[in-house]
């Protein structure tokens, strides 16, 4: 398909990301080798907008600010910790516009999880299908998200650092593809393969050499899998000597095979959560990780273990997680999303991940520089505590005979606090598994022609490097590189793009989207006067009544086992949208506060302001009036509060009174029109008083609009989400157009 750009023409913020020109000549692209990048600025102070920073890095040339920022001039100060995405929605096309996404939103680590079944796959896959629970790492897959990514970081002004796994079987050559294909960051931990995908250990550990032989010349991040002990052990909290155990077992063997030190990263999560009294569970292993892998980096991760299907819970615990990052200095964040609980990986979600990790280490921006950890008291006590239990848990794996032998004996992921044992740990066989008996001893004369290797080469006379006699690897000459578009002829990227032409053909026809392009999903939510179980299946008829197709509970959560439960259902439209028959009303551009403040100090102006009729709603007004709440009052107006149910007739007789020149006119009751009614009442006032000229009409409320108070016959409307300086800027500009 045709589509007049170029994959090399820069992004446009007001335009889509171009896939199909993305996917045009793939097969000639190279992106620039990637090794990890850290952000820039950091441990600068720094001045953003009204405030000084002391934790931030360079700023983004194009992003999204956080809500609260609009009361701040819109400023984006950037945390200096490196925020990860984590995506695995199965189809790279959808995974690069959620990216872009992500970029905007404060991530500069992508993360692209792997399909489980690949772990088990004893070579490199190639082409690509669509994953389940993941992606097929494939070499297509990775050219076209680098590809895409050169682009989004020239967009957002900041390197990105793409990022995936070299574990199962085939790790070697995916370590290869990697370096190939200009990721700069991995997971990579041999420990992660014997215990949860039961590859052979030798076979494990021999593999994991050589992909970390190759990860090292790359100046790519390696981040481990330890974590995952306190992700499933039955008592998560009691594993923590075993977590630090399994982080120096990396750790060294990283260091052995070639990799800088400030490039091994230890993945650390919090082995609690709240109900359990985390805090003064987790902060003590995170103290105690920082204080014996001070060489070492630490990537923070929230634990999945605790969580399920309500956002707001995930969110809390990803803030409490924050907290610890912030207090020990952890260097990359990631971002796990309430999905986890939920199996669903969506935009929204994963972007709310990112502006959590965003919004929170801002928020606490030099907070370890004023909060000290007392190690003379509770805590320094059970950090001691912990790294004892390590160094004895250490000793116990050398007295049984090593690494291999303690796995057999079932040491690890044992959930009793050690030396406590309770017998439920992951044993494996030293000689079983998958992969065993393929690792071979190499011969004498063993050669491999290769820039990067681990072990023994045997470089014949006369070759001072190995690669020389093959005229250079791929590393060395990409040219080299066979790409091999598809596999499957029905499960491909063109086949999913070629079911979704009608809209990409015409940017005018959209769906609602939550995973997929146009995958016409839509979340509902709604609290039902039932028990839980009742609630789930007349939820589904609700969805079922409103047309909606493939309706799935996907949360409920009870407020009372007999008052009520509150439900989220999942489902689908079958109708699109043509944006180009929408009726949209023009933004409205608001003036400056310097403009709004020099033109009361020079023009000072009244209003008189009330609810009408019959309502006694006042929040809404006092938060447009009330300096409290940044109303029209901080920018110098001079303001007549008479309260709510105010006859129609009475502001206008005040504004007259007080020689205003504007009548701030509430109505929150819509119940037969009587909103739209008292606005055309109080335009009907002013004629009938003979003031309609000099007076600025003004009516709000969560149903007005400004098209229906035009109607009504006054002169502006604001709604749900108004603030205060939306109506002084247009006080202050209708003045303006008078006075000229």
């Amino acid at each position: 398909m045709s589509t007049g750009k170029s994959a090399g023409d820069p992004l446009q913020p007001n335009e889509k990301l171009n896939i199909f020109a993305i996917l045009d000549g793939l097969e000639s692209y190279r992106s620039p080798r990637r090794p990890w990048t850290w952000r820039k600025g950091r441990g600068e102070s720094r001045e953003i907008g009204d405030f000084t920073y002391l934790e931030t890095s360079e700023s983004l040339k194009n992003s999204v600010p956080l809500p609260a920022s609009r009361g701040m001039g819109y400023i984006d100060p950037q945390p200096d910790v490196v925020i990860t995405t984590e995506i695995a929605s199965g189809r790279f096309e959808d995974d690069i516009r959620r990216m872009r996404m992500a970029a905007w939103n404060g991530a500069d680590h992508i993360m692209v999880i792997r399909t489980t079944g690949q772990s088990h796959i004893d070579s490199l896959l190639e082409g690509t299908t669509q994953g389940i629970g993941g992606i097929p790492v494939t070499r297509k897959q990775c050219r076209a998200t680098r590809r895409a990514l050169d682009l989004i970081e020239e967009e957002v002004g900041r390197p990105i650092n793409f990022h995936s796994y070299v574990s199962g079987v085939a790790g070697p050559d995916i370590a290869v593809m990697f370096y190939e294909e200009g990721l700069s960051g991995v997971h990579q931990d041999p420990q992660y393969n014997i215990l949860y995908r039961n590859v052979n250990m030798q076979r494990s550990i021999v593999d994991a050499c050589e992909s970390k032989a190759i990860i090292a010349h790359g100046g790519m991040l390696q981040i481990d899998g330890a974590h995952n002990a306190n992700a499933t052990a039955m008592e998560a909290w009691k594993v923590m000597p075993e977590l630090i155990v399994q982080h120096a077992i990396n750790s060294w063997f990283s260091r052995r095979c070639g990799i800088d030190p400030k490039l091994i990263a230890l993945s650390s999560v919090p082995p609690t959560a709240a109900p359990a009294p985390c805090m003064r569970l987790d902060l003590p292993y995170a103290v105690a990780v920082r204080d014996i892998f001070r060489d070492y980096v630490i990537r923070a991760q929230q634990n999945t273990k605790y969580m399920e299907s309500e956002l707001r819970e995930a969110t809390v615990t990803h803030t409490l997680n924050l907290m610890i990052s912030r207090l020990v200095g952890t260097d990359v964040q990631s971002t796990i999303t309430p999905d986890e609980g939920r199996n669903i990986p969506w935009h929204y979600n994963g972007i709310a991940a990112c502006n959590t990790a965003r919004q929170a280490l801002i928020g606490m921006d030099g907070l370890a520089g004023m909060v000290k950890i007392d190690r003379d008291g509770p805590l320094g006590d059970t950090v001691r505590e912990i790294k004892e239990r390590a160094v004895l848990f250490m000793e116990e794996i050398i007295e049984a005979g090593g690494y291999f032998e303690a796995v057999r004996q079932g040491f690890f992921v044992d959930s009793g606090e050690y030396p406590e044992r309770k017998g439920d740990g992951i044993a494996r066989d030293p000689d079983g598994g998958i992969g065993s008996d393929t690792v071979y001893k190499r011969d004498d004369d063993y050669f491999a022609p290769v820039s990067v290797h681990f072990g023994r080469n045997c470089l014949p006379d006369g070759v001072a490097k190995a690669s020389d006699v093959i005229g250079g690897d791929t590393f060395e000459d990409p040219d080299k590189i066979v790409f091999i578009d598809e596999l499957d002829p029905e499960d491909n990227v063109h086949q999913r793009l070629e079911s979704l032409k009608p809209y990409y053909e015409n940017p005018n026809r959209i769906r609602p989207e939550v995973e997929f392009m146009s995958d016409g999903v839509v979340v509902l939510t709604m609290q039902l006067p039932t028990d839980m179980r009742t609630a789930e299946f007349a939820a589904l008829k609700i969805g079922e009544k409103m047309g909606l197709e493939d309706c799935v509970v996907i949360h409920r959560q009870v407020m009372h086992p007999a008052e009520g439960t509150y439900v989220e259902l999942r489902g689908k439209v079958t109708f699109d949208i043509d944006i180009s028959e929408l009726v949209i009303p023009p933004v409205i551009d608001v003036l400056s506060e310097k403009d709004i403040r020099d033109d009361i100090a020079a023009h000072p102006l009244v209003v008189v302001a009330g609810t009408v009729g019959e309502d006694e709603h006042s929040v809404g007004l006092k938060e447009i009036l009330d300096i409290k709440h940044g109303g029209i009052e901080r920018f110098g107006i001079t303001y007549h509060y008479l309260g709510t149910s105010v006859p129609v007739d009475k502001l206008i007789d005040a504004a007259i009174e007080t020689n205003a020149e504007a009548v701030l006119c509430s109505t929150i009751i819509s119940h037969n029109d009587i909103h739209l009614k008292n606005l055309q009442k109080l335009a009907d006032a002013a004629i009938e008083k003979g003031v309609r000229d000099r007076l600025i009409l003004v009516g709000g409320g969560t149903q007005i609009t400004n098209e229906l108070a035009l109607e009504a016959g006054v002169d502006a409307g604001f709604g749900r989400g108004s603030k205060g300086i939306d109506v002084a800027s247009f006080l202050v500009k209708t003045r303006m157009e008078k006075r000229s």
